[in-house]
């Protein structure tokens, strides 16, 4: 496992320069993830349109130190299986002797829903790949609005709280179990807070032979409405109140990476950010219980997945 000062040391492959907002995980993320590959590598990366393709190409700049291909919304799984495919070709041709890893990034809106359909099906024909799904938790590049990894009770401009509804009345989709499901070799849950965590399982996706699957949290300072220099401690409260658990799945089997000590209430996690404000209003008690229903379910559920005893955390 490399130290923080070895990987400060590594190639760069996502420079600066960069117009994305202070206080978003995007460029934090994808950072962390190339730093996975050796100094010798060489990568494709695919982008879907949206917060992180928009902020790092505006022409005639880029943030990309690398080969990069903007994609549709909708067909990053797709255009990156087309490119591994055709190099594959090339390569028992004889006309291409390097080797090349291959990596996409998408937001959760290009993967969650409207890329899932090419996503889905690049994952099942098995190609060596690695795709990252950058979850902010809505579509932030235009204008905030739900989308299917939107968590019950948040605000956004689809889903305004109001008086007679407050907030996504929906639990989010759990697109890592859905990954999972298709058998791929390797799938990972992890954050933008816990670096050792991010480039581990970086490192295992890229060994990886066959298609692997990434899903990070990366906090919106816009979306979620919190304190810009606050990113870290936010991620963090999501993995330390069970919202976002810390696990892989590698062939099949599932493994629970990190274990909260005590019981945090979903409260810390929500408190601080302005999407969940009218939460803590007098008379929506019952829907903060709820969503700790709803983590704590889902929390069990995993446990026993992972073969572990299915218990909450002492409090």
């Amino acid at each position: 496992m490399a130290t923080l000062k070895e990987l400060s040391k590594t190639k760069e492959r996502f420079v600066g320069g960069h117009r994305l907002c202070a206080g978003c995980g995007h460029g934090i993320s994808v950072r962390m993830i190339l730093n996975a590959l050796g100094d010798d590598e060489n990568v494709v990366v695919g982008c879907a349109t949206g917060c992180l393709e928009v902020a790092t190409t505006i022409y005639p700049y880029t943030s990309w130190n690398c080969s990069f291909i903007h994609n549709a919304f909708e067909n990053t799984g797709a255009t990156l299986s087309g490119v591994e495919a055709a190099y594959k070709s090339l390569k028992k041709q004889g006309k291409i002797n390097d080797d090349f890893k291959f990596v996409a990034f998408g937001g959760d809106g290009g993967t969650y829903d409207i890329g899932l359909q090419s996503l889905s099906g690049a994952m099942e024909r098995g190609h060596n790949l690695v795709y990252v799904c950058l979850d902010n938790e809505a579509y932030m590049n235009t204008g905030i609005q739900r989308s299917s990894a939107t968590p019950m009770g948040a605000d956004t401009t689809t889903s305004p709280a109001g008086k007679v509804i407050p907030g996504k009345q929906q639990p989010r989709k759990d697109l890592t179990a859905i990954m999972a499901d298709h058998k791929i070799p390797y799938v990972a849950q992890t954050a933008v807070s816990n670096w050792q965590d991010v480039h581990k399982k970086a490192t295992k996706a890229f060994e990886t032979e066959g298609p692997a699957f990434i899903n990070m949290l990366s906090p919106c300072p816009r979306g979620w409405r919190y304190d810009t220099p606050n990113i870290v401690e936010i991620a963090k409260k999501a993995v330390e109140t069970r919202f976002w658990p810390l696990f892989e799945v590698e062939n099949g089997k599932w493994k629970l990476n990190y274990k909260p000590k005590r019981y945090v209430p979903i409260e810390e996690f929500l408190k601080p950010q302005g999407r969940f404000r009218h939460l803590f209003a007098p008379g929506n008690e019952d829907l903060i219980k709820r969503i700790q229903e709803e983590v704590d379910k889902e929390w069990l559920a995993l446990l026993e997945r992972c073969g572990e005893e299915p218990e909450l955390p002492p409090r």
